[in-house]
């Protein structure tokens, strides 16, 4: 066996970011840039109003209540066309444009109109400049928007929408490729003959690729022959950058993976036995040709999650041309007792957290432990990491793997 953090090693080592190319920005979100954008115009464009309110020249309320004539009304969108004199204000929306000669907006909710309208009287000092937006106050003309190797999040996208910007360089979403494998597998949802099963892995997978923002691709079910796997395998090969496959790792008689991989893409295929419980076998190849990585994992539903968790989605996330790979990890405190035996591997326990009052993080229950239990991990939000050993007693510290920060306050 080799420990977790060998097999991490072997599997990142020699990938490397997909090529960037210029993408549509609607497509870009959650996406990594590879060049610099600048930006084109100053934002705000021109001065305008903070709040719906009186346009008017600072000067006139500095010494006492004022009374102003009532020249103009401004919508944002107008173009203003009076220039404010003294003693004049011209009634103005949020987002409108400053006119000429006003230097400052006074609340609505400060002013107080006379019933003809005509008039509005100012009972404070407006400062100059007060509640009016200036011409490049959040963007200047030149400035550097986007950088190498920024992520693109949605105020960022905004951004560059607002300057007109239509494609960024970045690199790709990595499409993947999700294969299940063995006879015993079906698409059906009528009624199963004699040892059949419904297939979780493959729609598991696929929700996760999903959800951590890649690409997912549905490659069907193969069975137990070699012929059947690398038909699909060179299918996956043809149309996406990533493979993952579920099934057929291990060393019984119909475990076929790890030889088709062999005659696909010789020498680069290796397989393992990581010390890790569950998923500890694994296997792994990358297309010499293409420089597609292709994950074989264990086949027990909850074997593949955390394959998926502690392999597939550090790499993935490597193509994508992101720095930070992993999934963050956090001491927490247990409620409750985590038993294991002695067995020379890597616990990785499926838990339910929350952050307490206290301020830290309380492992509150552990789901039952069983490569197979996919239902008794289904509210989990961590993965405890427990090293060999006798387990852990409720009170002491444990670090675990945070899979779902949002349900971590209790939600």
């Amino acid at each position: 066996m080799i420990s977790y953090e060998e097999a991490r090693q072997f599997v990142l080592q020699d990938l490397r970011a997909l090529p960037a190319k210029e993408i549509e920005l609607n497509d870009a979100l959650g996406l990594v840039t590879a060049g610099t954008v600048r930006a084109r115009e100053p934002s705000p464009r021109f001065a305008n109003s903070a709040m719906d309110g009186f346009a008017l020249r600072a000067q006139d309320t500095a010494d006492s209540a004022r009374s102003l004539v009532i020249v103009d009304t401004i919508f944002a969108g107008d173009q203003a066309t009076l220039t404010v004199k003294s003693g004049e204000a011209a009634r103005i929306m949020t987002g409108a444009p400053l006119p000429d000669g006003a230097d400052s907006v006074c609340m609505r909710e400060e002013a107080t109109v006379d019933p003809e309208g005509k008039t509005v009287l100012i009972q404070r000092t407006v400062q100059p400049g007060e509640f009016v937006r200036l011409v490049g106050e959040d963007v200047t003309v030149g400035q550097e928007l986007v950088g190498i190797g920024s992520v693109i999040g949605p105020a960022l996208l905004g951004v560059l929408a607002s300057q007109g910007i239509e494609t960024v360089f970045a690199h790709p979403r990595p499409r993947v490729g999700v294969l299940s494998t063995g006879n015993e597998l079906s698409d059906s949802r009528d009624d199963l003959g004699d040892g059949k099963i419904r297939d979780a892995n493959r729609p598991t997978l696929l929700a996760s690729l999903a959800r951590s923002g890649f690409t997912p691709v549905d490659l069907g079910i193969a069975g137990d022959t070699p012929d059947a796997i690398a038909q699909a395998l060179e299918r996956g090969l043809r149309s996406c950058d990533a493979i993952v496959s579920t099934g057929g790792v291990s060393v019984g008689d119909a475990d076929f993976v790890k030889s088709v991989l062999a005659d696909l893409v010789g020498d680069s295929a290796s397989s393992m036995q990581v010390a890790i419980r569950p998923g500890k076998p694994f296997a792994f190849a990358v297309d010499p040709s293409s420089g597609t990585p292709f994950f074989g994992l264990a086949g027990n539903p909850v074997s593949t999650l955390v394959g998926f968790e502690l392999f597939v989605r550090p790499a993935l996330r490597l193509l994508s041309g992101r720095s930070e790979l992993d999934r963050p990890t956090a001491p927490m405190i247990l409620d409750c007792p985590l038993p294991r035996r002695r067995d020379g591997k890597l616990n990785l326990v499926h838990v339910s957290a929350r952050l307490e009052g206290d301020g830290r993080l309380h492992v509150k229950s552990v789901a039952r432990q069983g490569s197979h239990l996919l239902n008794a991990i289904a509210e989990a939000n961590a993965i405890a990491m427990v090293p060999d050993g006798d387990g852990l007693d409720a009170g002491q510290e444990v670090t675990a793997m945070i899979i779902d920060t949002e349900r971590l306050n209790g939600s």
